[in-house]
């Protein structure tokens, strides 16, 4: 009999106790992954046969490893949990009995059988605990008692506990009806008041083992889930502190008491709280001593303790206005906490975690009601200032001596951490106002003025700091103390790449002040570009320069010539990375808008001209990865420029003086752009099939056209027959993108659209031939496709009415389109086809293609919402809304149509179902939100998720 499955192969073999060991030997030691597969596939259909209610007790038997014991016990939680009714219900008592003899055998291990025992033993428990077996819980508790000895003891108490773990997370996992859950949930609570006392007499046991305790800290965390009363739980939480004094207990005994006071509702039990509340109080000893002692893990564990009763119960606590005095002690120690000793993250990593505690207390001091809210602003702001004390000692830089040793990831955390300490300070400052920067304001000119009082860097950056966090986000135009610190600046001897990188931040956070008040503005740029040439100070002083070129640029033409020529020189020497020499060229187009219309020309060609003639230099050496990039970076920084140098006062908030006097004839960006158009075309017969390249130089136009509007337009018969030229010979989504800003700017200029016109002519046909031949390769060119006839429909609608330009062509790369795996390419499709519909009045072709492929359209949407997911559906739902309001006639007569193929869009659709769709559909015409509903519960049904 043995030797039959051997000789047999798997898939035929028959659910016996040999085969599944066989199978569990392929499954684990097999090298073959398709033997592994099929072993584990065979698995599945054994735990589902009738027969694995009887090969899973013999899998359990002593003599076999623990592996096949492990599936046995699997199998047995897979019956009983899916399987169920299977078994008839005389058998039940006796399943029962066996299941809690072997979770005592297996109690002394392995802990992987015990543990699947216990959840089988779990999983019958809420079968039957409403109805045969309401005592589940007293009979365990005499099944697991007694025994002689104390090893013996623990044994049985592990196994007890054990069950006892895993029963309420049997129940958060199980799927069950909420009434269900509810009457189990309520069920297992009420066996809590017996449970306590057992557990506390199994943790204050002296000769307990420390695996145990932690089975019954571990019990207690997985009740509490089940709403238990917190009040009948306060014995077990006080011997919870206690096992903090216990080195193996204090992890444990730490996620136990944060879990206990964390439960989301624990607030209705306010007197367990406040009863709570000394307890943690009482850890500030043990807490004062670990930092003494570095002990991380401790002062760590304990910061999580008071963080979770402040940050949880804020709110009520602050309410026992009776407690006051207690809760004040909690938020002292949480200072305490945030104040640890050492730098965060190298020698502590408590203070990151009280953080946002000091956000819920100014919010739930703030939104009581008048009366406590006065009292406790007497008594927390001068905490709030200390706090801010606390916050900038601890965002102090480490000596360079010991920052130099720290890793990349430390510097990294620490970076990270003085981000959340400058968010706090913001929010800090709403509460202590205009006094938070009088207070740093005199700490610093103490610092810088004060002889008698030695200072090192760190303190001044620090303050730095402090100023730079709310300056960032907070409106200063008010504070009378930003004319002083603004003239303590220069005072600052930058001896320190940190420091120096603080003092620029906050001259860029000033950058709105200034424009208000630009007399202060040339001291700081002088500071601003003598530290232009420090590659370290890259990212500080270039971002600042552009800010303050941004914000202040009407009163930058005193300094224009030394912004220039400093730029000028870091640029030439490439002293800045590409991403940095961009901003600054951003921020010199700033600076060249806000000239005299006679100085931008002059200015602008000098600016521009060694970067033109490198230009040059590349387009006649022989293409290189080294030339690519150069070529890449310098047509990167002139639509850097462009973006920015906008004459027209598109991106100013508000009235442009220019607009007062006349416009030059010729936009100086135009004379440049057609100064160096030949030149532009020359390097891209050399670079036409490299994306990069195309890109960069698409990029120089795209942005000029953005910012020169209609000024573009000497430029746009040119620009035409050069995108042809382009994605003629190599085709790249990039063109498709030019084309589409030339639509949106030029669409109503009459003169100016004929190239236009042709060209789109041109691109459609090439873009026909792309989808012919197959344009799966190019889901970027299909994206860019669809969007640029999205514009010409939503713009120039009426250059379809022309013989040229064949809309048929757009519908079907259209409907190719939505078969796309790529999500931007069918939501751009979807646009394409909401925006095409609701021209089938207006465009004579819009309107044949519909009523001759129709059909195809809705077939092709209804596929699509049969595969798709929620992100796409609401997309998908307007395209069915613009063909239900402009062309109803073809709703009414297809859409039946399309959905009258069997299985179609999905076989698990009825023919009532898409009956009931149709109906729906037919008669939704007015809202959108309605037409997604239905669209997303015939979705739904097709995935049959509904």
């Amino acid at each position: 009999m043995s030797s039959a499955p051997v000789q047999q192969p798997l898939e035929a073999a028959e659910f016996t106790v040999e085969a599944v060991e066989r199978a569990l030997q392929q499954l684990y030691y097999d090298p073959d992954m398709a033997q592994k597969n099929v072993a584990q596939k065979w698995l599945t259909q054994a735990q589902a046969s009738p027969q694995a209610w009887h090969f899973c007790w013999a899998l359990l038997s002593p003599d076999k490893v623990p592996e096949i014991q492990f599936f046995g016990a699997s199998t047995l939680h897979t019956k009983i949990s899916r399987h169920w009714t299977d078994l008839p219900a005389e058998q039940h008592e006796s399943l029962r009995s066996q299941l809690i003899a072997q979770v005592g055998r297996f109690s002394c291990g392995p802990k992987m059988v015990l543990t699947r025992l216990c959840v089988a033993l779990a999983s019958l428990i809420l079968h039957t605990l409403l109805d045969s077996w309401t005592a589940a819980v007293p009979d365990l508790l005499r099944a697991f008692q007694g025994g002689e000895g104390s090893a013996e003891v623990d044994v049985r108490y592990q196994a007890l506990l054990e069950v006892l773990v895993v029963l309420p997370e049997e129940l958060q996992t199980r799927k069950l009806s909420a009434d269900r859950r509810a009457q189990l949930q309520s069920a297992l609570a009420r066996e809590w008041s017996s449970l306590c006392p057992l557990l506390r007499q199994i943790l204050r046991r002296e000769d307990a083992a420390g695996q145990v305790k932690e089975r019954v800290l571990r019990c207690l965390v997985s009740w509490l889930a089940l709403d238990v009363d917190l009040g009948e739980s306060e014995g077990l939480l006080q011997d919870s502190f206690t096992l903090l004094r216990e080195p193996e207990l204090f992890d444990t005994a730490v996620e136990t008491i944060v879990s206990a006071i964390s439960q989301h509702d624990s607030q209705r039990f306010a007197d367990s709280l406040l009863k709570m509340l000394p307890q943690v109080l009482a850890l500030q000893e043990q807490l004062t001593k670990a930092a003494q002692d570095r002990d991380m893990e401790t002062s760590h564990g304990i910061c999580r303790i008071a963080v979770a009763l402040g940050e949880t119960h804020c709110r009520a606590l602050l309410e026992q206005v009776d407690h006051w005095q207690g809760f004040q002690a909690l938020v002292n120690m949480i200072l305490s906490c945030t104040g640890m000793p050492g730098h965060y993250p190298v020698d502590e990593t408590s203070s990151s975690l009280t953080l946002t505690f000091w956000y819920t207390l100014q919010d739930d001091i703030m939104t009581l009601e008048t009366e406590k809210q006065t009292l406790y602003l007497q008594v927390y702001r001068p905490l709030y200032f200390q706090l801010v004390e606390v916050l900038l000692h601890k965002a102090r830089f480490p000596s360079d001596q010991d920052f130099a040793l720290w890793s990349a990831d430390d510097k990294e955390q620490f970076r990270t951490y003085r981000v959340d300490i400058s968010d706090t300070l913001m929010y800090v400052y709403e509460l202590l106002g205009p006094e938070l920067l009088r207070n740093l304001y005199d700490k610093l000119g103490v610092l810088l003025t004060d002889t008698t009082h030695s200072s090192s860097w760190q303190d001044i950056e620090a303050l730095l700091f402090g100023f730079q966090s709310i300056a960032e986000t907070v409106d200063v135009s008010y504070s009378d103390v930003i004319p002083g610190l603004i003239g303590l600046i220069p005072l600052i001897t930058a001896n320190n790449i940190h420091l120096a990188e603080t003092i620029m931040l906050t001259i860029g956070s000033l950058a709105e002040w200034l424009a208000d008040h630009p007399l202060m503005l040339a001291g700081v740029l002088r500071l601003v570009l003598q530290t232009l040439s420090n590659a370290d100070l890259s990212v500080a002083t270039v971002s600042t320069l552009k800010r303050i070129c941004r914000e202040c640029r009407h009163s930058l033409r005193p300094h224009s010539n030394d912004i220039l020529t400093a730029s000028q020189e870091v640029l030439v020497k490439q002293i800045h990375k590409s991403t940095q020499s961009m901003w600054l060229m951003q921020a010199l187009g700033y600076l060249l808008s806000s000239l005299p219309d006679e100085e931008i020309l002059g200015k602008l060609l000098s600016l521009l001209s060694p970067h033109i003639q490198q230009l040059e230099r590349l387009a006649n050496e022989t293409a290189s990865p080294a030339s690519k990039l150069s070529t890449v970076h310098i047509l990167g920084l002139l639509s850097s420029l462009f973006s920015t140098l906008d004459l027209n006062g598109q991106g100013d908030g508000q009235e442009d003086v220019r607009a007062a006097r006349p416009q030059p004839r010729t936009n100086p960006v135009v004379v440049v752009l057609q100064q160096v158009f030949p030149l532009i075309q020359n390097l891209l017969s050399k670079w036409l099939k490299e994306a990069e390249v195309v890109k960069a130089a698409c990029a120089v136009f795209e942005k000029s056209l953005k910012t020169l509007i209609r000024d573009f337009a000497p430029l746009v018969s040119q620009l035409c027959e050069l995108i042809g030229q382009l994605f003629s010979a190599y085709p790249q989504a990039c063109a498709l993108d030019l084309t589409r800003q030339l639509v949106h700017v030029f669409a109503c200029e009459k003169e100016q659209f004929p190239p236009i016109t042709a060209l789109l002519e041109l691109v459609t046909n090439i873009t026909m031939s792309i989808f012919q031949h197959g344009a799966r390769d190019h889901p970027d060119v299909a994206d860019s496709f669809m969007q640029l006839h999205t514009q010409v429909l939503k713009r120039k609608a009426d250059v379809y009415l022309s013989e040229g330009l064949d809309i048929k062509v757009v519908f079907y790369c259209g409907i190719l389109s939505f078969k796309f795996p790529e999500t931007p390419t069918v939501k751009s499709t979807c646009s394409l086809f909401t925006e095409l519909i609701s021209h089938c009045e207006d465009v004579p072709a819009v309107r044949e293609v519909l009523q001759e492929d129709g059909l195809l359209l809705l077939q092709t949407l209804l596929e699509a919402v049969g595969g798709q997911s929620c992100s796409l559906l609401e997309l998908l739902s307007e395209v069915f809304f613009s063909v239900s309001r402009h062309c109803p006639s073809l709703f009414s007569l297809q859409l039946r149509d399309a959905l009258q193929p069997p299985g179609f869009p999905s076989a698990l659709l009825t023919p009532e179902q898409k009956e009931h769709f149709c109906q729906q559909i037919l008669r939704e015409q007015v809202s959108k939100w309605k037409m997604r509903d239905v669209v997303k519960e015939f979705s739904l049904l097709c995935r049959g998720l509904q």
